[in-house]
C-alpha cells in the first residue's frame, strides 16, 4: 500500500525520559486516521515530530508520498502541504475573518500592495461554498471572536484547504465545545475527506473519533499497541480494546 506519510521505528528521548519507542505509524491518501491516547501516552510529541519541532532520535524514518524525508523541519512539513488546526490557538480572535483565512499568506497585486477586495471576495466564497455560513449576520469583516467555537475550527480547516494542504493534523478539535458544537466540528472534518485530502484527529474521546475516522491507532505510553479499520470493529468492541489498554499496557 502506497501512504502519503509514513514513519518508521520512530523514537524519541528527552533525557531521561522515552516520550516514543519504535513507534510505526502511517497516513493513507484521503484518510482520516484517528489517534487516541491519555495525556503523556505520545500524542504531542509524534505530531511535533511530523511538523517538524522536533527531530527523532537516530534510526527512525520518514517518508513523504514514498520519498524519504532526510530532515523534517517546519519550513519542511508546510511546504510539503502539512498543516496543524490547534483548538485554542487556530485563529486570532481579534481579527477580521477575511485576516484570519490569509494570515502570513496575503494575497497581493503584483506590485506587492495587499489585495484587500480580493481576499474578502474569496472569503465570501468559502463562507459560503465551504463554511455554510449563510446568514449575513456574519462577514468577511466581522471578527472571529463573534463565532462559535465549532464555527472557529470550521475556519481553520478552510484556511488549510484553501492553501492546499495535503495532511491537516487536529489537535482535539472538539476540546471545550457544546454537542451541538461538536457535530458542527466533526462535520468539518468529514469536509477534509470530500474534498480529497487526509488527517489526523487527534484526541481522548472516542465518541468524537470513531464517527469520522477511516483507521484508529491506539498509542499508550509512547508505544502504538494497536491499531482498527473502523468498518471491522465496533465502538463497543473498541471501548472494551481502549479500557484493557489502559488498564493492563496491552491490547490483548
Amino acid at each position: 500500500m502506497e501512504y502519503l506519510l509514513q514513519m518508521i521505528n520512530i523514537s524519541k528521548t528527552f533525557g531521561e525520559v522515552q516520550s516514543l519507542r519504535n513507534v510505526n505509524f502511517e497516513v493513507g491518501y484521503n484518510e482520516v486516521v484517528g489517534l487516541l491516547g491519555d495525556n503523556g501516552a505520545g500524542k504531542s510529541t509524534l505530531v511535533k515530530i511530523i511538523t517538524g519541532y522536533h527531530r527523532p532520535d537516530p534510526g527512525g524514518q520518514i517518508f513523504w508520498k514514498g520519498q524519504p524525508v532526510d530532515v523534517m523541519t517546519v519550513a519542511k512539513a508546510r511546504e510539503l502541504g502539512i498543516e496543524v488546526v490547534y483548538q485554542e490557538r487556530a485563529l486570532a480572535d481579534q481579527q477580521s475573518l477575511w485576516r484570519n483565512i490569509f494570515m502570513g499568506r496575503e494575497l497581493c497585486h503584483r506590485f506587492g500592495v495587499l489585495d484587500v477586495e480580493k481576499m474578502r471576495r474569496e472569503t465570501a466564497r468559502l463562507m459560503q461554498s465551504h463554511m455554510g455560513f449563510t446568514s449575513k449576520a456574519i462577514t468577511p469583516d466581522s471578527t472571529v471572536k463573534t463565532m462559535s467555537g465549532g464555527e472557529r475550527q470550521g475556519v481553520a480547516i478552510v484556511r488549510a484547504l484553501y492553501f492546499q494542504a495535503e495532511l491537516i493534523i487536529l489537535d482535539e478539535p472538539t476540546m471545550g465545545l457544546s454537542l451541538s458544537e461538536t457535530r458542527k466540528a466533526l462535520d468539518f472534518v468529514k469536509g477534509i475527506k470530500e474534498a480529497g485530502k487526509s488527517a489526523i484527529f487527534i484526541d481522548h474521546n472516542i465518541f468524537h473519533v470513531y464517527p469520522v475516522a477511516d483507521r484508529i491507532v491506539v498509542l499508550d505510553r509512547g508505544q502504538v499497541k494497536g491499531q482498527f479499520l473502523k468498518d471491522q470493529i465496533t465502538l463497543d468492541e473498541l471501548i472494551a480494546k481502549l479500557q484493557h489498554v489502559a488498564q493492563t499496557g496491552r491490547l490483548e
